[in-house]
């Protein structure tokens, strides 16, 4: 193997190893914001916390829960804006 040969499979393997890097730091990103997006539907319901607007609780089924893993705490917000609205999350 020569020297250039080397070289280039050096860099090229620096290349997609900062890829994969970048590729695993923001999957790890997206699975905490879905956790946590997931989690705070969960507490809403649990704590009645939209009863004390008189509102019913938030239904949990696939439409919500996905909402909330995809936006996360974002996602949480729109749910309950839209609950808050009379806008009703079922399929």
């Amino acid at each position: 193997m020569s020297l250039l040969t080397g070289l280039l499979a050096l860099i090229l393997v620096l290349i997609l190893a900062y890829v994969l890097y970048k590729v695993v730091k923001s999957v790890t990103t997206l699975i905490i914001n879905a956790v946590i997006g997931v989690i705070l539907l969960w507490l809403i319901n649990l704590l009645g916390l939209m009863q004390l607007v008189g509102r019913p609780d938030i239904p949990i089924n696939i439409l919500t829960v996905l909402i909330c893993a995809i936006g996360g705490v974002f996602g949480v917000l729109v749910t309950v804006v839209l609950n808050l609205l009379g806008i009703p999350l079922t399929l």
